[in-house]
């Protein structure tokens, strides 16, 4: 008997282990938040001194916005902007919206690492010659041999898998949320010593920040069009909300709960450290000086202007330095974590070769699409030479017009999917016979497409290279997903999912993967039918896999001794089972272990599982051809045969179906 059940496979995938809301925060914080370093600065040299009051305006629109991925991501599990265009306008134009976002997503992390190494060589500038170091700081030089070092850091950090690095954006945000209260309290006391004056609300914009406009002559920097040119020169203040919508797949249970507190997390730390902080520097620091002097490190400037002692100032820089660093790195990360989990989303429609999600064999990651990503991004920073004005021109052509097919997709939806239902709808709606017409919805969207068409016009080096970077990937997606030979599966029920790339690890001996389960408590849920999964589902909605070990058993019926040792040789209709069991344990955020036993006896491998695993309970689905009554009896006679001598212990069977239980324990 023994020889049936000594070759297991042990699938893994980076999705089956989950986060905390707090680590998903981290992540789009460490992008969302890091523009507080630099967008008011470029803000500024754009369009003049009214640029705080805009950048608190983005942070107010961000909220707004974030509300739209918790309804999109109630309707999508592995959602983000490609599913949910796709859903509603087409393989095509999902294909054209993901394309320009990807290329936000390679300047983010650009932007974001040049900064940092921006605010390192001002500060290297001035604390040196202290210590009577007369070096010759090339400001530009130092950012980019700073950036290509952090590009290098994270893209192996990624490597080696979500979970990991978020670690470290958790410690980053902490960090810099101390640094903000403190510039926060010491901007309060400055303002009371010093006195309050409003920022000058006017517009002065330069030549490249009309782009195109300074040519049309009935187009002008006025009234409403000056507010939508002002508006989106500061939109770069709303990069990483996409990557909101990539990390949801990771929240542990209950998602969407969980996510609304990382969206209001999100928010709130967005709002005070970029918005609130961007406005106390127009009103202390001097327009000229920002101009002149802190226009490429604006927070460092506020440093130096605040009521308190020379050598307070000098410390106080030193850690808004650090926390720069840290943060502005971490958005490498998050650009990275985003550019990822995008291109997984195309790579599983069968657009991109199948190599490319080719999962790493250690860490389970796609590794080929994070070294896509870092590679082109280090090339940006190469080609920018430094020039942190010249990446925010280039920025916010994919994040706007991504959020623009976003919205209006989920606009149709609410049409389309009107039954579906929906853990959370974006608010301000009219019932209209069956359907809830998402009259906030509709307001959001108009202003995000109008900033979207003006930016067209004022933003030329962002309409170009966005223009030509988004037709190039298009290209080549479309070129790539006529190449690919994809089998459709007749079994597939909706496009979320089309083959999960999982890692394989063997045993020789049943006994040997027990040992890799230690929580307290263990629950064994043998899988046979994919459309029969009901009591999977069961115990991921009532059992807390905290203090549980979850495994889910597939036991592959074969015939003689010779085994085949490979996810590969299974069926299509075995690779759909644990494509379904992989997507349900996404959906409750519960960690689950799915297991392939290969033998000729599935109930013996049961309760020989159960037995040697020290199981308490099995959870199973009803047979369709003996019942729950004869599946019982069936294990209570092996039982009969198998039990140990010194068994004391009882192991439960539970047999689930159309809400319906049948209990019985083993003695």
């Amino acid at each position: 008997m023994n020889k049936k059940i000594k070759n297991v496979l042990i699938l893994s995938t980076a999705v089956l282990s989950f986060i905390s809301f707090w680590r998903a925060s981290a992540i789009v914080l460490c992008d969302f938040g890091s523009s507080a370093y630099y967008a008011g600065g470029i803000a500024a040299k754009a369009y003049g001194p009214s640029f705080p009051y805009f950048i608190l305006a983005v942070m107010v629109l961000a909220g707004f916005l974030l509300m739209a991925y918790i309804e999109s991501s109630s309707l999508f599990t592995r959602g983000g902007v490609y599913v949910v265009v796709r859903e509603t306008m087409g393989k095509s134009m999902a294909k054209m919206s993901v394309s320009a976002l990807i290329f936000d997503y390679l300047l983010t992390a650009p932007i974001s690492a040049v900064s940092a190494g921006l605010y390192l060589a001002y500060f290297l500038q001035i604390i040196l010659p202290y210590i009577h170091i007369n070096w010759n700081i090339n400001p530009r030089a130092v950012s980019v041999i700073f950036s290509l070092l952090i590009v290098f850091y994270f893209w192996r950090e990624n490597i080696k898998g979500v979970k990991e690095s978020s670690q470290n954006n958790v410690r980053i945000i902490i960090f810099v949320s101390i640094i903000a209260v403190i510039l926060l309290i010491l901007s309060l006391y400055t303002i009371n010593k010093k006195g309050f004056h409003w920022p000058e609300f006017k517009f002065s914009f330069t030549d490249e920040a009309l782009g195109f406009v300074k040519n049309i002559k009935w187009l002008k920097p006025i009234g409403l069009i000056g507010i939508l040119m002002a508006m989106g020169h500061s939109i770069l203040a709303l990069s990483g909300l996409e990557t909101l919508a990539q990390v949801y797949r990771e929240i542990e249970d209950p998602k969407i709960k969980n996510l609304k507190k990382a969206v209001v997390v999100i928010f709130i730390f967005g709002f005070i450290f970029t918005g609130i902080l961007t406005f106390m520097s127009g009103i202390i620091i001097p327009y000229e000086k920002i101009i002149n002097e802190y226009s490429e490190n604006l927070l460092s400037g506020l440093c130096m202007e605040l009521y308190i002692p020379y050598n307070f100032k000098l410390v106080l820089k030193t850690l808004v330095v650090f926390s720069a660093l840290l943060i502005l790195v971490g958005a490498v990360n998050t650009a990275i974590v985003g550019a990822n989990g995008i291109l997984n989303r195309v790579a599983e429609d069968g657009i991109l070769p199948d190599y490319v999600r080719k999962l790493h064999p250690k860490y389970g990651t796609t590794y080929v699409i994070i070294t896509i990503a870092a590679v082109l991004q280090a090339v940006i920073v190469i080609l920018s030479r430094g020039d942190v004005f010249l990446l925010g021109e280039a920025y916010a052509f994919g994040v706007l017009w991504s959020l623009t097919f976003n919205l209006l997709s989920l606009i149709f939806l609410r049409f389309k999917k009107y039954d579906q239902e929906r853990e959370w709808k974006y608010p301000l709606n009219i019932k209209i016979s069956e359907y809830d017409v998402p009259i906030g919805l509709i307001a959001i969207f108009l202003i995000i497409f109008s900033i979207s068409v003006i930016n067209l016009f004022t933003k030329k080096i962002a309409t170009i290279s966005g223009i030509l970077f988004t037709a190039v990937l298009y290209i080549i997606f479309t070129i790539s997903e006529k190449k690919q030979t994809v089998k459709e599966d007749i079994h597939r029920v909706d496009d979320e999912i089309n083959e999960e790339k999982v890692n394989i690890s063997t045993e020789k001996e049943i006994s040997d993967m027990f040992k890799k389960f230690t929580k307290p408590e263990k629950i064994l849920v043998p899988v046979r039918n994919p459309n029969n999964l009901s009591h999977l589902r069961y115990v991921l909605e009532n059992v807390n896999d905290d203090i549980t070990d979850i495994v889910v058993l597939y036991v592959k019926v074969e015939r003689g001794y010779e085994y085949a040792l490979n996810y590969d040789n299974l069926t299509d209709e075995e690779k759909y089972l644990f494509r379904e069991v992989i997507l349900i344990a996404e959906k409750y955020g519960k960690t689950v272990h799915p297991v392939i036993v290969f033998s000729n006896d599935p109930f013996y491998i049961v309760l020989y599982s159960a037995i040697n695993g020290n199981f308490s309970k099995i959870v199973m689905g009803v047979s369709p051809s003996g019942g729950a009554e004869m599946q019982l009896e069936n294990m209570a006679m092996l039982w009969g045969m198998m039990r140990p001598n010194n068994f004391k212990s009882a192991i439960e069977v539970n047999i689930i179906w159309e809400s319906r239980m049948l209990s019985y324990k083993l003695h």
